[in-house]
């Protein structure tokens, strides 16, 4: 049964008969005569009967009738819970503007995470966004105990390694490269023009970092996308509005991008634990509570504990982000250039094995991209 506090109508109700009965009962006891027994139950009757009624009338107002008895502040509250559906929301803990710096060979990034203000959050290492243009680029270089995802916002990429692996991304187009024990390649512009794109940073726990390399390649029409209610997502990884993608995350992670249009909303749920960040590709928006300051392009806001993230999109132009969410391992980070591991005796020999050709870099000294 529900339970009610002391001040709601119905024991207000109840306490205002419980004094009417008492006071009833003194005036009948005062006015006792020699009536008979009958004779009294009769005219007391229609008063019991009237009481009776009273509360009947109270109680059904009470159930049937309870917006007209709550306050308006439990309105209003009730109103701001069923438009943000978290028990927990994510704000907005920390706001970093991305700065040009060069990179690689001649090539430019905007460096958030793995920058000055957000060294790493865990598992990311590192987001740019990068724009280059023949012939700058990111010639030979070696990794070892990450993941990169490089993903094409417009432009195409090639990319060569060391193994022979070869590949061409496009605008739309993603690469997810498990570096692992170890990969040398380059990554080049293939068209005239600035090429621009993401480069995502995922750690790999202790137990992954000396696994084999691989990669996992979608072309722009084979990412999962949905849209709802004026908001486009491509899901590079995770799901979204029940569309899962396919790629296959060594270290569980889910990774989107987002395109509203202007007048709309997003309550995207996120693993609990999880660490995530949003990256503003382009536009306006409101993001973590519905009184925030709007947040524009090149911003990378770092998301506080919940279970989701809320945006508006209150501008006149669409809104493009990306939201990036992983399990934080919660191990060491020893990080020197491409390499990551867990302690400095394995940054220096990953070191050691880069330069003598051993370990996963056998191939090292024998080769040069094209």
């Amino acid at each position: 049964m529900p339970r009610h506090s002391a001040a709601s109508p119905i024991y207000t109700a109840l306490a205002r008969l419980a004094n009417f009965n008492s006071g009833r009962r003194v005036l009948l006891a005062s006015r006792k005569t020699s009536s008979s027994s009958a004779r009294s139950s009769a005219k007391t009757r229609p008063f019991l009967c009237l009481a009776l009624f009273r509360i009947l009338v109270v109680v059904t107002a009470v159930f049937l009738f309870p917006p007209a008895i709550m306050s308006s502040s439990s309105s209003s509250s009730s109103a701001a819970a069923a438009s943000v559906p978290f028990q927990s929301p994510r704000k907005v803990v920390k706001k970093v503007l991305s700065l040009s710096q060069s990179e690689g060979q001649g090539a430019t990034v905007r460096r958030s995470i793995g920058g000055h203000e957000v060294r790493n959050l865990d598992p990311f290492l590192l987001l740019d966004e990068f724009s280059v243009s023949k012939p700058a680029g990111f010639p030979d270089h070696p990794h070892r105990g990450f993941e990169t995802v490089t993903y094409m916002l417009d432009g195409v990429f090639t990319h060569q390694d060391f193994s022979g692996h070869t590949g061409t991304i496009r605008t739309g187009d993603v690469q997810w490269m498990t570096a692992g024990r170890g990969i040398v390649h380059s990554e080049m512009p293939a068209a005239d023009g600035v090429q621009k794109g993401l480069q995502l940073w995922i750690n790999l726990a202790s137990k992954d970092k000396m696994i084999e390399p691989r990669y996992q390649e979608l072309e722009s029409k084979d990412i999962s996308q949905a849209e709802k209610d004026g908001v486009a997502v491509r899901i590079i990884a995770g799901e979204a509005f029940g569309v899962r993608s396919p790629v296959y995350t060594q270290t569980p992670t889910m990774y989107m991008d987002f395109t509203m249009q202007p007048g709309s909303q997003l309550h995207q749920p996120i693993p609990e634990g999880w660490n995530s960040f949003v990256y503003i590709i382009e536009g306006e928006g409101v993001f973590g509570k519905e009184g925030a300051a709007p947040a524009s392009a090149h911003h990378c806001l770092v998301l506080g504990a919940g279970d989701g993230l809320s945006v508006w999109n209150r501008s006149g132009a669409p809104l493009r982000f990306a939201l990036a969410a992983g399990q934080p391992l919660n191990e060491p980070v020893v990080q020197q250039g491409p390499f990551v591991m867990n302690s400095r005796a394995q940054i220096q020999q990953a070191m050691e094995d880069y330069y003598y050709g051993r370990n996963g870099f056998e191939k090292a000294s024998q080769w040069s991209s094209a």
